[in-house]
């Protein structure tokens, strides 16, 4: 069974929506609606209890067609032939070897060749209380969510566990929060369902290949803006579990380094992941609501607040070794391209690398013209008072940044962001390509 996405990247999602009625009925022999993945490793003794719960409680609660996968991924015991036999006996129930450990491995493996339109996964100990697994996928039938995610740290959830466990998982949840800005409340419960559309576009992008392969999934999928339905659940710690803590807690840290970095630099085709245009009730025309304006403003304003504070802060280092003027156009320089990126990414929601060096070359362009004004400022300030202190200079600086500041905002959004979105097509019309980047005022969910 492949690895990679059976679908592969198609360039967009399609337009969120129910499944079809025809595709929910029992009496027509057509794929599945939900196919659930119980990814195993030497599990011969929980495996069968499990399987046998499980296939009884879908038969008597769920009311679509549903398919349990077996997904052993390279098994040394003889859980092999204990799935098989599972297979062969019980109803709705299949067996898939996979050579190479790895849960996200396996994940991998069956989500990207599943006929269903609906996929899940959870743990075999299924430690999470499956009462709630129909209000996980019932969003993602209905097409009100792209993702959905049992939480063990809801208020309404109900968990028994240990202290060290408990500890590591907020623990983990609060790094995430600080360093990937997450949303989510739970990363690593292992209960979650995503549409089979979206794995399609969304797992060729995912690296890891084994308990980070959770995290890194939704992390994507929540920049990409697709919306993640969250259930409170009743768990309850499995004392047996063979996980071990501390190196999975290390190999998360690595995968956390891992794409904050890429994220940071915009290695990601997020894009890819986008709804199309009209999806989002915020594409509407509405007239006499402006549709991004005060969005673009809050961010510009904070990211104009830092790139200040960093921008006095070049200058004050280079000005111990240089002229006023000198220290005034490195410090802009630097500023300027810290500027420019974070505006890209933050206030304009532009993702990826298209035309990055240009949005560059522009920014430049807007830095001259900052630098014009600050230096002329400084030059008269220089013609007014020949020995002005440190604190002289830094007051008209902030002043000229100020002035310059409004323009610079115009400037970007006008010319070096316009906004490209597509305009609403007409009823029975084919709408526009989407364009090669998009903007997170449409798409952030």
């Amino acid at each position: 069974m492949p690895t990679d996405s059976a679908k592969g990247p198609s360039g967009t999602l399609p337009t969120r929506a129910h499944l079809p009625a025809h595709s929910l009925r029992h009496d027509v022999p057509t794929p599945p609606v939900l196919d659930i993945v119980i990814p195993v490793h030497n599990e011969e003794k929980d495996l069968p209890p499990s399987v046998h719960r499980l296939r009884d409680h879908l038969a008597r609660t769920f009311p679509y067609r549903f398919r349990i996968t077996i997904a052993d991924n390279a098994s040394t015991d003889s859980t092999p032939r204990v799935g098989a036999g599972l297979a062969a006996q019980v109803p709705d129930v299949r067996y898939v070897r996979l050579e190479e450990k790895g849960r996200g491995r396996a994940l991998r493996a069956v989500w990207s060749a599943s006929d269903a339109p609906v996929l899940a996964y959870m743990d075999v100990d299924l430690s999470t209380d499956l009462n709630a697994l129909l209000p996980l996928v019932a969003p993602l039938i209905s097409g009100h969510s792209d993702l959905a995610i049992g939480s063990r740290l809801a208020r309404s959830s109900r968990v028994v566990r240990g202290g060290k466990r408990e500890f590591v998982s907020r623990a983990y949840n609060l790094v995430l929060r600080g360093s990937l800005h997450a949303r989510f409340s739970d990363a690593q419960c292992g209960f979650k369902a995503l549409r089979a559309d979206v794995a399609g576009e969304l797992l060729p992008l995912v690296e890891d290949t084994g308990w980070f392969f959770d995290t890194e999934m939704l992390v994507l999928a929540e920049r990409a803006g697709l919306r993640i339905h969250e259930v409170p659940v009743d768990w309850v710690d499995d004392p047996d579990s063979s996980v071990h803590i501390v190196r999975t807690a290390a190999e998360d840290l690595k995968g956390v380094w891992r794409v904050g970095r890429a994220l940071a630099v915009g290695a990601l085709p997020l894009d890819r992941l986008v709804r199309p245009f009209g999806d989002d009730p915020r594409d509407r025309a509405l007239k006499g609501v402006p549709r991004t304006l005060p969005r673009q403003l809050v961010g510009f304003c904070v990211v104009g607040v830092l790139s200040t504070v960093f921008y006095l802060l070049l200058y004050s280092g280079f000005r111990t070794f240089t002229g006023s003027q000198a220290a005034n156009a490195l410090a802009l320089l630097v500023s300027a391209v810290a500027n420019t990126a974070a505006n890209r990414r933050l206030t304009f929601g532009v993702r990826g690398r298209a035309r990055a060096v240009r949005h560059q070359a522009q920014g430049l362009v807007v830095f001259a013209i900052g630098l014009a004004l600050t230096s002329g400022s400084l030059a008269a300030l220089d013609a007014a008072a020949d020995d002005a202190s440190h604190g002289t200079e830094l007051a008209v600086l902030v002043v000229a940044n100020l002035a310059a500041t409004v323009l610079r905002f115009l400037l970007l959004r006008a010319w070096v962001f316009p906004d490209r979105r597509t305009e609403p097509t007409p009823a029975g019309t084919e709408p526009a390509p989407s364009p090669t980047y998009t903007y997170e005022a449409r798409n952030s969910r």
